[in-house]
C-alpha cells in the first residue's frame, strides 16, 4: 500500500487536481494544508529545495512538485 501525503493551499487548481487523482484511483491520502499547519510552509521548502511551491506530494518517500494530471 502507497503512503501519500500531499502539501496543498486552499484554492490552488493543481492541489485540487492532484487530490481528485488519488481519490478516484483508490489511494488514501493525508493532506496538509500549508496555511493551517504549523511548520508545513517550512517542510515544503525544505522538500522542494527552496521553492515556494504547492502541491508537493510525497509517495512512498519519492518528492513530486505540482501536479499535471496524473
Amino acid at each position: 500500500m502507497s503512503e501519500v501525503t500531499i502539501y496543498t493551499k486552499e484554492g490552488c487548481p493543481y492541489c485540487a487536481a492532484a487530490k481528485k487523482f488519488y481519490t478516484d484511483n483508490g489511494t488514501e491520502y493525508t493532506e496538509i494544508d500549508v496555511h493551517k499547519t504549523d511548520g508545513a510552509k517550512e517542510k515544503v521548502l525544505e522538500l522542494s529545495g527552496g521553492q515556494s511551491i504547492v502541491p508537493v506530494i510525497v509517495e512512498n518517500g519519492e518528492v513530486k512538485l505540482g501536479f499535471g494530471g496524473g
